[in-house]
């Protein structure tokens, strides 16, 4: 009888970094560039890391965050524990 080996029994899981979340998300994140004041909760909560910062400014001369929906699972994480409410979830029309 053979032993199968880990690697032959378990493939690398999925996850958004390398495949797109597809149409099932139901709410989507919209940053306000100007609320946001670039502190990085978001990116920290994220579970699929979709949070970046950019090299933009805003009025207030503050560099800050978006994010990218192609990886996007619309949990809200980030709009829930974004300090200053920069973050909103809005209903993904399908």
């Amino acid at each position: 009888m053979k032993i199968a080996k880990k690697n032959e029994l378990f493939t690398k899981p999925g996850t958004t970094i390398v495949n797109k979340t597809g149409a099932w998300r139901v709410y989507y994140p919209i940053v306000d560039h100007e609320i946001c004041i670039g502190c990085g909760t978001c990116d920290r909560v994220c579970p699929e890391g979709v949070c970046f910062k950019t090299d933009q400014k805003n009025s207030k001369g503050l560099t800050f965050y978006d994010r990218d929906l192609d990886f996007c699972k619309g949990c809200g994480l980030c709009a829930k524990e974004c300090p200053v409410k920069a973050i909103s979830m809005h209903f993904e029309e399908k």
